[in-house]
């Protein structure tokens, strides 16, 4: 029987198509791609078992030994998961490190099953995660890029949000982009997050905007880093910013670090212990930046923060906020804008700014 491979990679994305991934789980946790179950052929100490034959023994061996690992009830089992994920996704394609035997193993085993017959990937994983990280040089990305920068709190997610051309890499990342811009759920790992990104910017080429939107965000998105090739590539555009007041930009991280962050701890964590949690976090994220606020500094703003909290009027958590983007955010922010004054093309509220960027079409 033939067994079908397939090396669009790019319609794959394009079509979000779904994959199985039969590499072992401790392979996968490694790096995978958006859209993919885990259904391995081996498990991790199958695997193991079968590694150490290869190297003893050689090939011929460690394929025996791998049928003899899984076969009876535990092939059955593999089989029937496979199953049961085409039955709810037919288009389902499947995968292993190299597009080799675990993958063909697998392909053999579901057909003769089934008598469907699933392409595996040309290549596998590897040869897929390949064509996501060319997609980071420069001579791929057909748009143009455009920053949009400000100061913390002006809303630049929420306008990036409006723009059908914008690539949203904190959303990509997980992470708000600043000191106290953890989630309760994880950043993807640093593999996951270029797959997210490179699937990002292939649907955005597609799309043939002639301008790409990024936010400021410079080499990292809390604890994940952009590829070189983009940092500079982005290094040298055009920089939009984005001006509020400050009363404004108050009521903005307002919203977003405690009205919403309270509501994520306390779903993370219950109504009896998420307040607790996120108020820890706050807490271990002041101490972060102590050093770079000062002792004194660094003090008043927790003591502003922990007698909004004692006083159960949130509104008073606005105090400390204000201090933090005036004396601590502002003139990081300035500093660091000094630098790309001669890229700034653009300066005005969030109507002006979307009506420049509407303009660029």
């Amino acid at each position: 029987m033939t067994l079908p491979t397939t090396s669009d990679f790019r319609q794959i994305v394009l079509d979000d198509v779904p994959l199985i991934d039969v590499r072992a789980p401790v392979e996968f946790e490694g790096g995978a791609f958006p859209n993919v179950v885990n259904l391995p052929l081996m498990n991790n100490e199958e695997r193991h078992l079968v590694g150490i034959c290869y190297k003893e023994k050689g090939n011929a061996e460690a394929v025996k030994l791998g049928h003899e690992l899984v076969s009876g009830k535990v092939k059955k089992e593999r089989i029937d998961a496979w199953v049961e994920q085409l039955k709810r996704r037919p288009d389902t394609l499947l995968y292993c490190f190299r597009g080799g035997m675990r993958s063909q193993v697998s392909q053999q085993w579901i057909a003769e099953e089934t008598g469907a017959v699933i392409p595996r990937l040309e290549g596998g994983y590897k040869a897929f995660r390949n064509y996501l990280i060319d997609q980071f040089d420069p001579d791929n990305q057909p748009a143009i890029p455009i920053i949009l920068g400000g100061r913390t709190g002006t809303g630049k997610t929420i306008l990036l949000q409006q723009l059908k051309n914008a690539v949203d890499l904190e959303t990509i990342a997980n992470h708000r982009g600043s000191s106290f811009g953890r989630f309760t759920t994880p950043q993807p790992n640093p593999i996951d997050f270029e797959n997210r990104l490179a699937w990002a910017l292939i649907k955005h080429a597609d799309a043939g905007h002639r301008h790409i939107i990024l936010e400021d965000e410079g080499r990292n998105i809390g604890d994940r880093y952009l590829p070189k090739l983009l940092v500079e590539h982005y290094r040298q555009a055009n920089l939009v910013i984005l001006e509020r007041p400050m009363e404004e930009r108050v009521q903005i991280t307002f919203d977003e670090y405690i009205t919403s962050a309270q509501s994520d701890y306390i779903g993370a964590y219950g109504s009896e212990n998420g307040i607790g949690e996120w108020l820890a976090y706050m807490d271990n994220c002041l101490d972060r930046i102590r050093k770079r606020l000062g002792g004194l500094r660094h003090q008043q703003i927790r003591q502003l923060l922990h007698a909004a909290h004692e006083s159960g009027d949130p509104e008073r958590h606005k105090e400390w906020i204000e201090l933090l983007l005036r004396d601590y955010y502002d003139p990081m922010y300035d500093y660091q804008l000094q630098n790309k004054s001669a890229h700034i093309v653009f300066k005005g509220n969030a109507p002006e700014v979307l009506d420049y960027l509407h303009s660029l079409r």
